[in-house]
């Protein structure tokens, strides 16, 4: 059975860790520098049914690289490439699969790493991180994976040992769709919550429903120049369904915000406007100003 690493022990990489380890699945975490020498050998995971259980893994660190069968990146956007170029020895038969929000990261991979089967994949798990190594599975979603290049198209079999994790897992030839999807949600959700520093579901709020109203539609007439065909009336159905199933949790861009780390913006809210061309997207850009003026 090939194991997989795990690049990016966040709240999401750790609850992915936890899931497969829970089908006796070979898991390693990649970790850091920081954590030589002060790595935990377990951390706790709290289960969507409230259940706390530990979770061993296999620690690696750069230098082992040459070992890993299977690399699923879970990093911030911001954070791949110069982890992947942290590596020694990555095998370039390894596929190199990217979980992170944002977009923008795979092209610069590809470039990096062109012998690398690379896939790309999108997910609705939600976590969160209760302390140092404490772990809490918040949400269960979909995931997606797909081909970035040529030789990821081999790598289709990946997607039923993660959907016996997981719950769900399957495979798309046009990941890229399912991208942008994603991408639009959190071009609304992330910058509104972070810069009001709110919950998700605050967003139903009438307060907001006139910035509600015209984010939503610049994003929508983005990805609409992108070839996206969901209407705009689609679109703001899934965004609400979305901020309803998540209204108690906190966006990612808010908690990074809070705890005073880079934010993935650049790689949400960039990503729209550097598409933009000649669209008028004054909210998005004024949401991307004050992230960044916010200190992400």
């Amino acid at each position: 059975m090939r194991e997989w690493t795990i690049l990016g022990a966040g709240a999401l990489g750790c609850t992915f860790a936890a899931l497969l380890k829970a089908q006796q699945q070979p898991v390693s975490l990649l970790l850091s520098e920081r954590h030589r020498g002060h790595f935990h050998p377990a951390f706790e995971f709290i289960a969507l049914n409230e259940r706390h259980r530990l979770v061993s893994t296999h620690p690696r660190f750069a230098e082992q690289a040459a070992g890993v069968e299977c690399l699923l990146v879970m990093t911030k956007a911001y954070q791949v490439l110069p982890a992947l170029q942290s590596l020694r020895g990555l095998p370039a038969d390894t596929p190199i699969i990217l979980l992170h929000n944002g977009m923008g990261v795979a092209d610069e991979v590809a470039r990096a790493f062109p012998h690398n089967p690379l896939l790309a994949g999108v997910t609705s798990h939600g976590a969160l991180k209760e302390g140092p190594w404490q772990v809490r599975h918040t949400g269960k979603g979909e995931t997606w994976l797909g081909p970035v290049n040529e030789g990821g198209k081999a790598f289709a079999h990946l997607q039923a040992p993660l959907a016996r994790a997981l719950g769900h897992a399957a495979w798309s030839e046009d990941i890229l769709s399912l991208q942008h999807r994603k991408l639009a949600i959190n071009a609304v959700i992330n910058p509104l919550t972070a810069c009001h520093h709110i919950r998700n579901g605050q967003l139903h709020e009438p307060r907001f429903a006139d910035v509600l109203e015209q984010l939503s539609e610049e994003v929508h007439a983005v990805l609409a120049q992108l070839g996206e065909t969901e209407t705009l009336a689609q679109f703001r159905r899934r965004l609400n369904a979305v901020i309803e199933l998540t209204a108690t949790n906190y966006s990612s861009m808010h908690q990074d915000l809070a705890h005073r780390r880079p934010t993935e913006i650049d790689h949400i809210t960039g990503y729209v406007l550097s598409h933009a061309g000649k669209l008028p997207v004054p909210v998005c850009r004024q949401l991307y100003h004050e992230v960044k003026r916010l200190g992400g």
